[in-house]
């Protein structure tokens, strides 16, 4: 049993890394977080380095970085000979991926914007090309 003086709940864990509760809780179910010792009244005792580590998980997934990236990030900082390349190298994959949903909006951008183009906010609903078009391309898919 870690000593309770090191030793944070979940409560204010939460409140520390600025998560709900449910958040820590749904970190701990994913593998994020391990699961914490109990006090004798059963309240999760988490350690102070929980903290800087649900801080990371919010700031990777701010950088568009999914769980499971996350999970694999968290466990390279475990894994003996790891090094900062291996780091970079998920880093550039994440940009990579990044890049391509530019891509994908800017093309959803384009034709949306033609679509808008050729409705000129008149008529009866029936009639509306944005409508139609949309009819049109959900049938070829």
């Amino acid at each position: 049993m870690r000593d309770t003086t090191d030793t944070i709940t979940i409560s204010q864990l939460a409140k520390r890394s600025a998560v709900s509760l449910e958040t820590i809780r749904y970190y701990e179910r994913q593998g994020l977080l391990p699961k914490p010792p109990r006090s004798a009244a059963g309240y999760r005792l988490f350690s102070l380095d929980e903290v800087r580590r649900v801080r990371f998980i919010k700031r990777a997934q701010e950088l568009g970085f999914s769980l499971k990236e996350i999970k694999e990030l968290l466990d390279l900082r475990a894994t003996p000979g790891m090094t900062s390349a291996d780091v970079r190298k998920r880093a550039e994959a994440k940009i990579a991926d990044i890049e391509e949903k530019i891509q994908t909006l800017r093309a959803m951008k384009r034709a949306l914007t033609r679509l808008t183009a050729a409705c000129c906010g008149d008529g009866s609903i029936s009639e509306c090309p944005i409508l139609e078009s949309l009819s049109v391309e959900k049938e070829t898919m």
